[in-house]
């Protein structure tokens, strides 16, 4: 995983267009059931996707913010690493996944984390219900093996979204098989079944778009509550103790660098050329100034693309220069922010 998509940790949210797309395919029980968001995120796409029923609704986050902000509209929120979270086999009647897009490194091989969170969690759906599954249309082979053998009247949609069609999204609609479905299958059927999925996942251009108008109606059944378990750490207790450890405080001396200072006047006058190379290490960082005038600086070097064009017996040729420059952020006390380059 990118850099960026590790900084927000794998959260890739569902468009709230396509969770209400997602919406018109099911068809809710007028009695209370359970479902499941087990990388809920801020519960947007769930509560899209849950709304207007008489669901109990549950859901699993690792962002403590994320958490925060999923609380507010699902009551029944876990905030840890949902693969350390366990819960009792077949508890829910619908349980939309969109979980991390990365590599899961383990002690004998690596696997997608598509496929670790999917078969961590398809156990806790009853016989009947629905998985929806939203992953990039390219990691259908790798979970080809739990949709084959685990789910029936499998349909896959391709989501048309702007910020679906930049990670190449699919959503996958399931229902979880019976004991006796699943040992009435044989070999071939499951062959069959991935060869299918690895076929959509080499022409992503042959699934079918997810269109408003639903074609298919999928019956969640009635389920009673549940209940999830966290085994794992808790990760703010951790994070708040952490710098109270004699421990953490003597590796600190190593881990963390002391901030450099320079102070005092230089013996000769300063060139632009070391000023400017003072100003973007930092060390002209810091508060400046007093009354209206006091502020906080900033310093720091950015890459400038400088464009030219030349023109030669009508051919018009564009040029382009790169070259680094120094950007002063300036914040006042009144709040005002200023980027001088």
């Amino acid at each position: 995983m990118r850099f960026e998509g590790k900084g927000r940790l794998g959260f890739y949210p569902l468009p709230l267009s396509e969770a209400e797309r997602i919406r018109k395919f099911l068809s809710f029980p007028h009695e209370p059931s359970s479902s499941l968001d087990p990388c809920i995120g801020d519960g947007v796409a769930f509560d899209a996707i849950t709304s207007g029923t008489e669901m109990l609704r549950y859901g699993i986050e690792l962002d403590a913010y994320r958490a925060e902000q999923a609380r507010q509209r699902i009551p029944n929120i876990i905030q840890g690493n949902t693969l350390e979270v366990h819960c009792a086999v077949e508890c829910f009647g619908v349980m939309y996944l969109n979980p991390p897009y990365d590599w899961a490194l383990g002690p004998a091989d690596s696997r997608r984390t598509e496929q670790t969170f999917l078969s961590h969690t398809y156990r806790w759906l009853k016989p009947g219900g629905i998985l929806l599954f939203v992953i990039p249309g390219e990691r259908l082979a790798e979970c080809s093996q739990i949709l084959a053998s685990q789910f029936r009247d499998v349909r896959v949609f391709r989501l048309e979204a702007p910020e679906c069609v930049r990670y190449k999204q699919v959503v996958v609609f399931g229902v979880r098989r019976t004991r006796r479905e699943r040992e009435r299958l044989t070999d071939s059927d499951i062959t069959r079944a991935r060869l299918h999925y690895a076929g959509l996942a080499r022409n992503p251009s042959q699934i079918s778009v997810l269109s408003s108008a639903s074609a298919a109606q999928y019956d969640v059944p009635v389920s009673g509550p549940a209940q999830l378990v966290y085994r794992g750490l808790p990760l703010d207790e951790v994070e708040d103790l952490l710098p109270e450890s004699a421990a953490y405080r003597q590796a600190g001396r190593i881990l963390f660098a002391e901030p450099v200072s320079a102070t005092g006047r230089p013996l000769t006058p300063l060139h632009a050329g070391h000023v400017g190379l003072l100003a973007c290490s930092g060390l002209l960082n810091g508060i400046f100034g007093s009354n209206d005038q006091r502020h906080i600086s900033f310093w720091q070097a950015v890459k400038v693309v400088d464009k030219t064009e030349e023109e030669e017996d009508g051919v018009i040729t564009l040029r382009e220069r790169e070259r680094f420059s120094n950007e002063l952020t300036v914040v006042y006390s009144t709040g005002e922010v200023a980027v001088l380059k």
